[in-house]
């Protein structure tokens, strides 16, 4: 009987990791984006969107560990332009909500085109970082 409850917990266990990552964020709401890596899913949401040129902006950010790794511990949160070669004019503040949300305050995107949002997961002393381009008007 012991093994047939440690076989039933472990399926339990494996079929919550694997959905873990398709429903990561579903507690910001709606109009989320999302992006992935082996280890992590990361779905955020613009706040007020559109993102608007020489505005500042705010992520609500959930990130939410896939099979195997770590709980996140910590986030920093970046944006770039790879074709001209420079990011922001600010540095955006990343305070902790609730473990693996995250709010990033601060944003600005001083000019249109191509950005790329950068986000650095940090767990056991190892950071992966994930991005997500975005177009903007």
């Amino acid at each position: 009987m012991t093994r047939r409850w440690t076989v039933a917990v472990v399926a339990l266990l494996v079929a919550g990791s694997a959905t873990g990552a398709a429903t990561c964020g579903e507690q910001l709401g709606s109009s989320l984006r999302r992006v992935e890596s082996t280890r992590y899913a990361i779905a955020y949401r613009i706040e007020p969107a559109p993102i608007v040129v020489g505005r500042h902006f705010v992520l609500e950010l959930a990130v939410c560990a896939k099979d195997g790794a770590p709980p996140p511990q910590s986030l920093r949160v970046d944006a770039q332009m790879p074709a001209h070669r420079h990011g922001m004019n600010y540095r955006p503040g990343v305070t902790t909500v609730a473990p693996g949300r995250f709010r990033a305050d601060g944003l600005l995107f001083h000019m249109p085109g191509q950005w790329e949002f950068v986000f650095d997961v940090g767990a056991n002393g190892k950071t992966e970082r994930l991005s997500s381009p975005i177009d903007i008007e």
